[in-house]
C-alpha cells in the first residue's frame, strides 16, 4: 500500500530513499470498514488524511439530517481545515463509504517531517490547495448550476462514484431527493437516446 503513496504523489514530488524511510516509520496506515464515521463533528482535527483506497463521504450534521458535501476518492488529501488551521471544533464528518484504507499524517509528524526535509512544504501546499479548489469549485456549483447540471457535471468528471456511492448520498450531494434525482437520470437518459436515434 505504501508504494501506491509514492505513485500517487510522485506527480508532484519524486520521494527519496531516506524520505521513503521516514515516512514508512511515522505515517500509519489504518482501515476503515464500510460505514464507519472516523472523524466527528466537535472533535479537534490534529490529522490531515490520504486516500490510498477505497472512497470517504463528508458529510455535515443539519437539524438531525445528513447533508452530503463531497467524496473523496484515491490520490486525494482530507482535511477538517477550518480545524486543523485554527483548531476550533469540527463541523464535519468523514465516513468510510466501502472499505477504506488512509494514511494518518499527523499534526505533530508533520512539523517533524517539514523541519527535516523541508521540500515536504510543496505537498502541504498542494493538499490545502486541493481542500480550498474543492470547496470553490462545490460553491460555484451549487450558486450557477441546476441539479441537472449538477448531474451531467458529476456523471462526467467522477462518473464511478455512482458504482460506488449509494443513490441517497448522491441525491444528498446534488441538492435533491431520491426521487427527483431518479426524475433527473429518467430525463437524461431519453435526451441521450433522443440524440443516438
Amino acid at each position: 500500500m505504501f508504494e501506491k503513496f509514492i505513485k500517487l504523489v510522485s506527480y508532484y514530488l519524486d520521494i527519496n530513499n531516506d524520505e521513503t524511510l521516514f515516512l514508512k516509520n511515522h505515517v500509519p496506515i489504518v482501515t476503515y470498514r464500510k460505514n464507519e464515521t472516523f472523524f466527528s463533528e466537535g472533535n479537534i482535527s490534529k490529522t490531515i488524511y490520504f486516500v490510498l483506497n477505497g472512497c470517504v463521504r463528508l458529510y455535515y450534521n443539519v437539524d438531525g439530517v445528513d447533508k452530503t458535501a463531497f467524496f473523496y476518492t484515491e490520490g486525494k488529501f482530507i482535511c477538517a481545515g477550518e480545524s486543523y488551521t485554527f483548531n476550533v471544533p469540527a463541523k464535519e464528518n468523514f465516513e468510510a463509504v466501502e472499505d477504506t484504507v488512509l494514511m494518518h499524517f499527523d499534526k505533530s509528524m508533520l512539523e517533524t517531517l517539514l523541519s527535516i526535509y523541508p521540500r515536504f512544504e510543496v505537498l502541504a501546499r498542494i493538499a490545502v490547495e486541493d481542500e480550498l479548489l474543492t470547496c470553490q469549485q462545490m460553491i460555484a456549483s451549487f450558486v450557477t448550476k441546476s441539479p441537472e447540471e449538477r448531474y451531467m457535471e458529476l456523471l462526467s468528471t467522477n462518473g464511478q462514484l455512482f458504482q460506488r456511492v449509494p443513490q441517497q448520498y448522491i441525491a444528498s450531494f446534488l441538492g435533491v431527493s431520491q426521487e427527483t434525482l431518479s426524475r433527473i437520470k429518467k430525463r437524461v437518459k431519453e435526451k441521450e437516446a433522443k440524440m443516438l436515434s
